[in-house]
């Protein structure tokens, strides 16, 4: 897929992303691939909130400052139990979407989030208010995305079952970071107790 081919269907997530969430499934990726992809968005990830942090940007997504290593460990522990939450609480909903294609989505969509905090980095050095926009628009456009593809890889037909998914998959994640931070000693500060 060329640069060109990959801007295309960036933009058409945002216009269309039912019909993205279906294209990518249809390739019917292996698990060595979506693997691949999914380390590949946790390395770019992490080095571009590294990267912000070093050089002081506002919009960093993690709000603490850490090395490379620590920040893509955390990526990839969130976005593994994300895949596992929004898939079990999929299937606990009627739905019919696997791990896969759940992982095979978000990694498409944590590619996209690669290219945002860039955005928001432009914006960081221009201005702080435009930051914000940025991280808000980015914010909103992401959450309908995601509910898009939950919908589609679970074959509800039903955003709002979509939505519920989301909720009940980002609820179980908070109480599974809860529970793992405190067993760590990190305290809701950010200092380890």
């Amino acid at each position: 897929m060329t640069g060109a081919a990959l801007a295309r269907l960036a933009w058409q997530t945002l216009v269309a992303p039912r019909e993205v969430a279906q294209t990518l499934l249809s390739l019917r990726l292996s698990q060595e691939t979506i693997l691949t992809a999914l380390a590949l968005v946790v390395v770019l990830n992490a080095l571009v909130i590294g990267a912000m942090q070093a050089a002081g940007l506002t919009g960093a997504a993690v709000p603490v400052m850490l090395g490379p290593l620590p920040i893509a460990a955390l990526l990839a522990a969130m976005l593994t139990a994300s895949i596992l939450f929004m898939t079990w609480a999929g299937r606990l909903m009627g739905g019919q979407g696997r791990s896969e294609d759940v992982a095979l989505l978000l990694a498409w969509l944590q590619g996209l989030r690669v290219v945002a905090q860039l955005v928001v980095a432009v914006a960081s050095v221009l201005s702080g208010a435009l930051a914000s926009l940025a991280v808000v628009a980015t914010l909103i456009a992401g959450t309908w995305i995601l509910i898009n593809f939950l919908d589609v890889a679970h074959g509800f037909g039903n955003l709002f079952r979509a939505l519920m998914v989301l909720v009940f998959g980002s609820v179980l994640l908070i109480f599974a970071l809860t529970v793992i931070f405190s067993l760590l000693g990190v305290s809701p500060n950010g200092m380890a107790v």
